[in-house]
């Protein structure tokens, strides 16, 4: 894990976006056909367009701890690198202090993260209304979401 970075997060099924979001951001994620690698072009509410690939890989099977491997992309490599086979999955980030985002999915889901840095966050911030923990859950993940809703 020399050039990955530990991310330990819980996931949440969540009925609202709680109040306070810092700021939103766009973001398409694109999971490549066969491979374990996801392009990703997230734009800011100001306009700002940042673009990458990253790899997510549990070193020990935990799915609250993944091992995430980003490289920047320009836009010459964004575009030979999107025009592999695999499918997308589009959705409104809404950003919040101290590690927490909430996913809007197209069809109205709502995912809520929880970062916890290096180490399991174990409290569930309180602004949240849990429906369920879907942490371990497989079908929750992007690229499982992502070939559900194409």
């Amino acid at each position: 894990m020399t050039y990955a970075k530990l991310e330990c997060e819980r996931k949440f099924l969540v009925r609202a976006v709680p109040p306070g979001a810092t700021h939103t951001s766009r973001i398409v994620d694109r999971y490549v056909a066969g491979t374990r690698l996801r392009l990703r072009e997230m734009t800011s509410s100001d306009g700002t367009v940042v673009r990458k690939l990253g790899q997510k890989i549990r070193p020990d099977g935990d799915a609250s701890r993944i091992a995430h491997t980003t490289i920047y992309l320009d836009e010459d490599e964004w575009a030979t690198l999107a025009s592999l086979p695999g499918v997308e999955l589009r959705k409104t980030r809404h950003h919040f202090p101290d590690g927490l985002a909430v996913d809007e999915l197209a069809d109205g889901t709502l995912l809520a993260e929880v970062d916890g840095g290096d180490a399991l966050p174990t409290k569930v911030p309180p602004s949240l209304d849990v429906i369920r923990e879907v942490t371990g859950d497989e079908a929750w993940t992007g690229a499982a979401i992502a070939a559900r809703l194409a």
